[in-house]
């Protein structure tokens, strides 16, 4: 029998909202790797799904939707204070499990922030207000409302949640690279003054998954190797990029945010409609979707730095999403419906037959050119290394473990984000369930192999410009 290492002792409840793809994978491993028994955890759910995994591992499972109207009444009798409420649900409000947790003194972690249902696309908001940078405007402003308490992690899985730590690994290994010797900084400013000196003009999260099913794609089906609804949510708001210091041309498209940190821009469409270029070891350059992300906006702000009140340095920084074919070709078949959901949908997990999900941190105009860092995970290895998982869904699970054993580690840290936390901690408990960790330099650019048939407005002169990269 496989003895797997106890990171955490917990003696009070492990509530999980909501059993999606992301909940089902997460389980297994937290069950592994935290010193709790099946009798301390509880499911909430909106619907059935999962169910019978739940009752395999003799876990309480509930159906309850949570609204705005009942969350307080469906959750006041079960969460006391030192528990935990692991929110891994969509259409449900995180902040205000937060503000409710830190009243009860529980602990909090989510994969993502979410809005309550309708949010993302609630017309009587501003493109703006509904966008990630507004939520997490919002999130900062509960911060500073609500002070210190208990630890309450925002959007810890793979992306948003370990990008922001491979970021920090990644600059360290263009620092050592490139002949500095350097201590690992230990502040924020440090970090700043890292990528500065390094030149890191564009942080690009890269992805490109090319796991494949049977059957295909079908007609009026919309396929996906995690959330459905999460991830044509997400594809529905106004893209998104955190805002470099050395960006020369604001897209036409663009506009700025009249509130918050001013780190970031959105584009008045929505990100299922805007393609980027990008490029990974995997498969090279490709063509990808600039997916809304809070991993943009708040890893952008974490490296701002000004002097004197004037800003000096930032990183442009985006999510170029390439997810599997057959998910191409249901966005592109959305997008014929007018945005409109197909009438079927399909999780893929055990109908993939191969393919790797290769995410990392592309790290680009520096000495060497670009630098990409992260995880390459096989649907094979991802079977071998837990259940219930394909490879994207168990690099967010792995995400989720690494970051809510840290806040159990940390369990007054109040409100904080992935880039605050302790990235050595975190991918020491992830890496082991992320296949083959890859580092790799490349001297690709956006306007490599660029075929002069049209007069594309690009800039020869920088191929870091945001202009180079976008291709619609």
């Amino acid at each position: 029998m496989i003895r797997y290492e106890k990171f955490a002792g917990f003696k009070g409840k492990l509530v999980l909202v909501g059993f999606g793809s992301v909940g089902q994978g997460s389980l297994p491993l937290l069950l592994r790797h935290l010193d709790i028994s099946p009798s301390q955890v509880l499911i909430i759910s909106g619907d059935d799904c999962g169910r019978a995994q739940a009752d395999q591992a003799q876990v309480a499972f509930k159906v309850c939707p949570l609204t705005p109207a009942n969350y307080r009444k469906a959750l006041d009798p079960i969460l006391d204070a030192g528990d935990f409420l692991l929110n891994l649900s969509v259409n449900v409000s995180s902040l205000a499990l937060v503000e409710f947790c830190h009243a009860r003194g529980a602990l909090y972690l989510d994969a993502c922030t979410e809005p309550w249902e309708g949010g993302y696309t609630d017309t009587r908001l501003s493109p703006s207000e509904r966008s990630n940078y507004g939520l997490r405007e919002q999130a900062l402003a509960l911060r500073q409302r609500l002070g210190n308490g208990p630890t309450a992690v925002l959007s810890h899985g793979a992306n948003p949640g370990l990008v922001s730590h491979w970021v920090k690994q990644a600059l360290l290994n263009i620092a050592r690279d490139t002949g500095r010797d350097i201590a690992t900084p230990q502040t924020r400013n440090e970090w700043m003054a890292l990528a500065c000196s390094l030149d890191i003009k564009v942080i690009q999260c890269a992805e490109r998954d090319t796991q494949t099913a049977k059957p295909f794609k079908r007609i009026d089906e919309f396929v996906n190797t995690w959330s459905i609804d999460g991830f044509v949510g997400e594809g529905l708001q106004p893209a998104e990029l955190g805002w470099g210091s050395h960006e020369k041309y604001l897209p036409a498209d663009a506009r700025h945010h009249d509130f918050g940190c001013n780190a970031a821009i959105y584009l008045q469409r929505p990100g299922m409609r805007t393609q980027v270029r990008g490029w990974t070891p995997l498969t090279g350059a490709y063509q990808g979707f600039l997916i809304t992300h809070s991993e943009s906006i708040s890893i952008a702000d974490y490296f701002t730095l000004k002097q004197d009140g004037e800003l000096r340095y930032r990183p442009t920084v985006y999510y170029a999403y390439h997810p599997t074919d057959a998910t191409v070709l249901s966005i592109h078949e959305l997008s014929g419906r007018n945005l409109t959901l197909q009438s079927q949908t399909r999780l893929l997990m055990d109908d993939i037959a191969s393919g790797t999900d290769a995410l990392g941190m592309a790290l680009m105009g520096h000495a060497k050119g670009v630098y990409w860092y992260g995880s390459m995970l096989s649907i094979e290895e991802a079977r071998q290394l837990a259940p219930y998982n394909n490879a994207t869904s168990l690099q967010v699970a792995a995400g989720v473990l690494g970051g809510l054993v840290w806040a159990l580690e940390n369990p007054d840290a109040g409100i904080v984000e992935p880039d605050e936390m302790s990235f050595e901690r975190v991918l020491e408990i992830a890496n082991p369930y992320l296949g083959e960790m890859v580092g790799q330099y490349s001297d690709w650019t956006p306007l490599q192999d660029r075929q002069a048939l049209f007069q594309e407005d690009v800039d020869l002169t920088d191929p870091w410009q945001f202009k180079n990269f976008r291709a619609n």
